[in-house]
């Protein structure tokens, strides 16, 4: 029987099995979403920590939503409330929740690795919600959700990935993830922010971005990440190369193409704004899909019962 595990640490090492086994979940909880009462009592009298060192919005909201509509508690804990920041190490603070009898940590750091060292020193479930440059393994399974629940399968996907593709932990999920679905993944964004070795991605890069989102069926457009230390020349030649237009798409996309983006989104400068609010935008339903997502991984790893 397949098995989420007892962490979620990453994609890299999950199986096609694993990941359809969330994806099915996260349809189960999407109908309790649905719902008048969006409450169901899987995971009642268990309580979950949100240590969150990094600013969210949708990633930590969605998470607090998804514990309490499973009957979960949840506890929110950001950088500046921590004893983090009094110079407390990670391992430690950690180690002082779990001695609380709290039952599952989620974390988001900006260090890459974090979640991952707290998962070999406590005994309690690790989600891992975005660390450093690694990886962000619940967009990207969210991401794949509402990819799948519009066009009915990821097998064999045309799917483009534009901007800041080296310091993007969404792309490095993703492409982890779509190579057990046999995907086409196309990357597109200037060289210097490009990973050195893209062989291990299964990816292909393509410097003029029409190429790349040629017959696409999905378009993924990435934010540059200035504070990681993104360069760009200038954000107007950026957007000019590497930005998404009505005019782009009318001349080189598809006219069904799917447009994503994980947010949050500058305008005007990866994606315009009648592209970002368009009839093919699906940026809306990725946070909707990410309440269903992340339900059915605490579900998963908590041990809750039948998600009906």
């Amino acid at each position: 029987m397949t098995s989420l595990g007892k962490h979620l640490l990453g994609l890299r090492d999950l199986s096609r099995e694993q990941i359809e086994l969330v994806l099915d979940n996260a349809r189960a909880m999407a109908q309790v979403n649905e719902r008048r009462i969006k409450k169901v009592p899987t995971l009642r009298g268990l309580t979950i920590i949100n240590l969150f060192l990094e600013n969210s919005t949708r990633t930590r909201t969605s998470f607090e939503i998804a514990a309490k509509r499973l009957s979960a508690d949840a506890v929110n804990i950001s950088s500046s409330g921590s004893s983090v920041a009094k110079g407390e190490t990670l391992l430690d603070t950690a180690r002082n929740l779990e001695a609380m009898a709290v039952d599952c940590i989620v974390i988001r750091d900006s260090h890459s690795g974090s979640p991952h060292q707290l998962a070999q020193h406590l005994d309690i479930p690790i989600v891992n919600a975005g660390d450093g440059t690694n990886e962000h393994p619940t967009q990207s399974l969210l991401d794949l959700y509402t990819i799948r629940e519009k066009r009915g399968s990821l097998e064999g996907l045309k799917i483009a990935i534009v901007g800041d593709i080296l310091h993007s932990r969404v792309a490095r999920s993703n492409m982890f993830a779509l190579r057990n679905f046999g995907a086409d993944v196309r990357l597109s964004g200037p060289a210097t922010l490009m990973p050195p070795d893209l062989s291990i991605f299964g990816a292909r890069y393509f410097p003029d971005m029409d190429e790349a989102i040629a017959d696409a069926d999905v378009i993924m457009m990435l934010r540059v990440q200035f504070e990681r230390g993104a360069n760009i020349p200038s954000v107007r030649e950026y957007s000019s190369m590497y930005g998404l237009s009505s005019t782009r798409l009318a001349r080189a996309a598809r006219p069904d193409v799917l447009i994503m983006h994980p947010g949050p989104i500058n305008r005007g400068v990866e994606l315009n704004p009648d592209v970002a609010d368009g009839p093919y935008s699906l940026v809306l339903d990725q946070v909707t899909s990410g309440v269903a997502v992340r339900m059915a991984i605490l579900h998963l790893l908590l041990g809750g019962g039948s998600p009906e």
